[in-house]
């Protein structure tokens, strides 16, 4: 299982990737080996969308499961990754770059306090695989 140092984590399995003002938003390694092969990938927002934390902003479905995509930060959309529709399978393959879900403008940086950082998320994926 990959957790890279540089992101933050929410423990609903989202990871968060801040550069200035800009979050671009994914779900962890952790999250697609235990969905499996993921077959369909729905972003529930546009650009310029205001948008909350702890909102379902998205759906992730596999040969095994659905499961809700939810914010761990609010913001406003700049980007939503349209590739992903007709590639979902890259949510396997590269979830920390080409299934990036969403990039927002941080409307209360404050609320990163509240993610996990990479140590801290292994160590919540470990209790939970036992």
């Amino acid at each position: 299982m990959k957790i890279p140092e540089n992101l933050m984590y929410a423990k609903t399995d989202e990871w968060v990737k801040v550069e200035g003002n800009v979050a671009t938003i994914g779900v962890s390694d952790y999250a697609q080996q235990q969905l499996s092969d993921i077959v369909f990938v729905e972003v529930n927002a546009s650009a310029g969308d205001e948008v909350k934390k702890d909102a379902v902003f998205g759906t992730l479905e596999s040969v095994k499961a659905a499961a809700d995509v939810i914010l761990p930060i609010s913001g406003k959309v700049i980007e939503v990754n349209e590739d992903l529709s007709n590639t979902p399978e890259v949510v396997n393959s590269d979830p920390y770059g080409a299934a990036w879900l969403i990039k927002l403008e941080m409307s209360s940086p404050a609320e990163l306090s509240g993610l996990l950082d990479a140590k801290a998320y292994t160590k919540f994926c470990e209790e939970r695989s036992h």
